[in-house]
């Protein structure tokens, strides 16, 4: 077993036509639980999920994982706010990445078949994937990044604009794989949201982790008037 956590960032900036989008961060997160990623819109939550998950170059400073960086991203998998569905039926867009890893087309289709199960697409194998709707997107999205079985998960607002049936669908669905060992790191505007589902939250203000804290204390007490305003809703200026 591949243990890839913790992920260490040090003095991390990312730059972008020479302006810096996030930073300077210092950063650990462990090997479990559910980490969600909050600030206002522009405060950089999607460019430190794409860094984490290196979709975004190191400006300067460390980011390190536990084993070496091409091994992590064997063991990682990032669900975007709008799922890429290919021109494929719903089975084989799921069982696409194993098919990249060598996986026998008869397996693979057994394991997606199986995963759509789990996230309610039973009845949709063999629908074209194009056609499905919003959440029926978000949640193939999801069981393409699970079937991988992942050791760590990022997710970019996965719920934006679903209803409260799917979104509640897609909660079971993350808490299940919370539970099964997955490490998730989420980015939600969802306030009820982030009180269901997180461990612990980061706040980010203008590229910087501006606090950090458990969920509970973060929700009942938080350490900062900016973190104050921003879960009473008020602007932040």
């Amino acid at each position: 077993m591949v243990d890839i956590l913790p992920l260490t960032l040090h003095d991390v900036q990312v730059y972008k036509r020479r302006k810096r989008l996030i930073g300077p961060i210092d950063l650990t997160l462990g090997p479990t639980g559910t980490t969600i990623v909050m600030g206002p819109n522009g405060s950089g939550k999607t460019t430190l999920l794409r860094l984490l998950h290196g979709l975004e170059r190191v400006g300067s400073g460390q980011l390190n994982w536990a084993v070496a960086t091409t091994e992590a991203h064997r063991h990682q998998a990032y669900v975007f706010q709008s799922p890429i569905m290919m021109r494929r039926s719903v089975c084989d867009c799921i069982a696409y990445p194993l098919l990249l890893r060598g996986v026998a087309k008869k397996d693979a289709r057994a394991q997606a078949a199986d995963w759509a199960e789990k996230v309610g697409l039973a009845d949709a194998l063999q629908r074209n994937a194009k056609v499905l709707s919003g959440g029926e997107k978000q949640k193939l999205a999801l069981a393409r990044a699970l079937i991988r079985k992942p050791k760590v998960l990022f997710l970019d607002e996965p719920c934006a604009n679903l209803d409260g049936a799917a979104t509640s669908e897609i909660e079971t669905i993350l808490q299940t794989a919370r539970s099964s060992g997955t490490r998730i790191i989420m980015a939600t505007h969802d306030m009820g949201q982030a009180k269901r589902l997180a461990d612990d939250v980061l706040f980010l203000l203008k590229g910087r982790i501006h606090e950090t804290n458990a969920a509970t204390p973060f929700f009942e007490a938080p350490q900062t008037p900016e973190a104050k305003a921003f879960l009473h809703g008020d602007l932040i200026l």
